[in-house]
């Protein structure tokens, strides 16, 4: 790998068992978001494993590594309530195979501040969506060979996104295959986390290649996140859609809010404004 144990270590004061805790924590939030909101959970795998100590490059190869077995567990869920939508997702899925290998490139190659701004700009996005959009519960997404086109270019701009942040895609897909191809929100959902499965291995597989990927902290994160998708999915068809799309966009809101701050301070024409931390004792 490309940094050493030790920095995994020392990242909480030397306690391994106390990382552990935390990464479980971690696990337990992002399956229930992924459930409720059809997401793989980057948006809080990667802020998290950044505090933790990884560099943000890390945090993000590791986070979609950890999406593997969340988003299995969550098309399980959907799929046995029938809210899935599989020719949708596979043409996806087929765009963001290509995309996540651009991504996973981009990702060995881009300077951390530009990363980090990059995933905070994503964030602002995905909260805008979610404000100005309603999703049905009933619509369906008609079919047809432009329909198919786009789902595959989709794919591909997520694909991107995916290996470039570290995040399933599903907080672009979601919103997208409601507002523009007409899914219900709960079939979006199901369908998003369907798209991920290849997408999410494919990126990992390269990202393996490139020594991005903390394999143990990616590992117990998916395995706790896997156990508690299906808790995520049965609370997402409990409330309305409205109810949901104001739930994510107010927990988006939060982690952007983390998010700018950390650009904020690897950007090193923003950070020499900043007080600093001495002249606050």
């Amino acid at each position: 790998m490309a940094y050493s144990s030790t920095q995994d270590h020392d990242a909480l004061g030397g306690s391994l068992v106390r990382r552990v805790v935390v990464l479980a924590m971690v696990g337990v939030l992002s399956g229930l978001m992924s459930g409720l909101f059809g997401i793989g959970g980057g948006t809080i795998i990667v802020p998290a494993l950044v505090w933790l100590g990884l560099t943000q490059r890390h945090a993000v190869a590791t986070s979609l590594a950890a999406i593997i077995p969340t988003a299995i567990a969550g098309v399980i869920s959907y799929a046995q309530s029938g809210h899935v939508d599989w020719i949708a997702a596979l043409l996806l899925a087929c765009g963001t195979i290509v995309g996540s290998q651009l991504g996973s490139w981009l990702l060995s190659r881009l300077p951390e501040m530009v990363l980090r701004w990059a995933f905070a700009t994503f964030l602002v996005f995905v909260i805008v969506s979610q404000i100005v959009g309603t999703p049905s519960r009933d619509s369906t997404i008609h079919m047809t060979f432009l329909t198919g086109v786009l789902l595959m270019l989709l794919g591909v701009f997520v694909g991107t996104l995916s290996g470039l942040l570290g995040i399933g895609g599903g907080a672009i897909v979601v919103p997208a295959l409601s507002l523009a191809f007409g899914a219900s929100d709960l079939v979006a959902r199901g369908s998003s986390l369907l798209m991920m499965i290849p997408n999410a291995i494919a990126g990992s597989v390269a990202n393996v290649r490139r020594g991005l990927v903390n394999l143990r902290d990616g590992l117990i994160i998916g395995v706790v996140a896997a156990c508690l998708t299906p808790a995520g999915t049965w609370i997402a068809g409990s409330i309305s859609a409205r109810m949901g799309a104001n739930l994510f966009a107010i927990y988006l809101c939060v982690i952007c809010v983390r998010s700018v701050w950390t650009a904020v301070n690897v950007t090193p024409a923003l950070a020499k404004r900043l007080p600093r931390r001495e002249s606050w004792r």
